[in-house]
């Protein structure tokens, strides 16, 4: 059973029909999915959610596909881990980490959007996706289109990281490698699929795809206890994620799903050297300045963010605040979230373990509140950022007093 109505312009309020379009013919606005709130309240409960699969599909109601999935069946329901010895550290003991560094089925939260397009994609009839892509996009399109039998075009930037493009290449997609940032790819994706009747993902099905990135925000606040977080922190990209999880929070307080009002404050984490939304959050404005991107953290190195303007707008409007950190700080993100809660998270996870350790200590952070690190992605896939700042393996003989004079040399207890 279908539960959308159609699209809506978040600006003008314009209504269409369920069409693979994302830009409304008028004003130009981006469009959302517009659902049957009333029908899905009298479908869905906690009770009716903890009986299904663990899985993102246990929100299926707030999907916006109409018949049941085929792909993708095994995505989502990550671990919402306590970080005692992170929050120990920061001094902060209510810190939670939401780690789609293990999604299924290729380690990051895209599989969650993906898996929403795909099936979309299907239903209006496409053979091909396509997307534009920083890495961890690409990765789970490829995927999922091997395993829907579809045809995938994958446009990345061609500096993009070994491991995101491995990570592509082993479904055997067409890919190409495009001379210019992610922006630039993406605005040559829009002019392919102008000419091309392909599935992009980011593209004519974005509406659909957005609302993928909601099932990260349900799954907090059921692991909870059906609870929205005092905080979270996410890291910013295209913007979208940002607005989806508070989107997701705000839902479920209207299907009366919550046991109390959403007052979650949102929080933007962003590389300084690529940090639109932050600098425009920080400067008190409501737009942001494209930049071009010169940071590591090259999964979230959007310097036009499509969707930025909004995620100024949630964080303003919730009380949040943005920052961001340099590369630096993304490597020591990333190995203080290895050593102390064993996670290896991609940069984009550095970001955000910086940025919250940097709100904290600027006292925009309540110590003693209920706050979510949004971590999306498997550090394996970023190993560049990390590799030659680590301790190499000491090689010794077979022989217990070789180990012996190494546990002495180097101080080992």
């Amino acid at each position: 059973m279908s539960f959308v109505l159609g699209l809506k312009c978040r600006e003008c309020g314009r209504e269409y029909q369920q069409e693979p379009i994302h830009v409304c013919e008028f004003c130009f606005g981006p469009l959302e999915v517009r659902y049957d709130y009333a029908a899905i309240g009298r479908s869905i409960s906690r009770e009716a959610i903890t009986k299904r699969p663990a899985s993102m599909w246990r929100y299926r109601e707030l999907i916006p596909i109409d018949r049941d999935p085929v792909v993708g069946l095994d995505n989502g329901f990550t671990p919402l881990v306590h970080a005692k010895n992170l929050g120990r550290l920061l001094g902060m003991p209510n810190l939670y980490i939401k780690n789609d560094a293990v999604c299924h089925p290729t380690l990051s939260f895209k599989d969650r959007v993906v898996a929403a397009a795909v099936n979309k994609a299907m239903e209006f009839g496409y053979d091909t996706v396509a997307c534009a892509s920083t890495g961890n996009l690409a990765n789970s399109v490829a995927a999922h289109a091997a395993a829907a039998g579809m045809k995938a075009y994958i446009f990345i930037p061609s500096d993009l990281e070994a491991g995101k493009v491995l990570g592509s290449s082993i479904y055997e997609p067409n890919i190409l490698g495009i001379d210019g940032s992610y922006d630039d790819v993406n605005r040559f994706c829009s002019e392919v699929a102008a000419v091309y009747k392909w599935a992009f993902v980011n593209i004519n099905i974005r509406p659909f795809y957005g609302d993928g990135s909601k099932t990260y925000g349900y799954e907090i606040a059921e692991q909870l206890g059906w609870r929205a977080p005092d905080a979270y922190i996410s890291p910013v990209a295209g913007s979208s994620l940002i607005t989806k999880i508070y989107k997701a929070f705000k839902e479920f307080e209207q299907l009366g799903l919550l046991e109390d009002e959403v007052k979650t404050k949102v929080y933007a984490a962003q590389a300084t050297g690529c940090s639109p939304v932050t600098t425009a959050i920080k400067a008190g404005k409501t737009e942001f300045t494209p930049v071009k991107p010169n940071t590591i953290a090259k999964s979230i190195a959007i310097g036009n963010p499509a969707d930025g303007y909004y995620g100024i707008k949630v964080v303003n409007s919730t009380g949040g605040w943005g920052e961001d950190v340099t590369d630096n700080e993304v490597i020591e993100g990333m190995r203080l979230l290895a050593r102390t809660e064993g996670i290896f998270t991609e940069t984009a996870g550095g970001v955000t373990v910086a940025v919250t350790k940097k709100l904290l200590e600027q006292g925009k952070l309540d110590p003693e509140g209920v706050t979510v690190i949004a971590i999306t992605g498997q550090g394996l896939k970023t190993r560049e950022a990390v590799a030659d700042l680590l301790t190499p393996p000491t090689i010794i003989e077979p022989k217990l007093g070789a180990f012996e004079a190494t546990m002495k040399k180097n101080r080992w207890q």
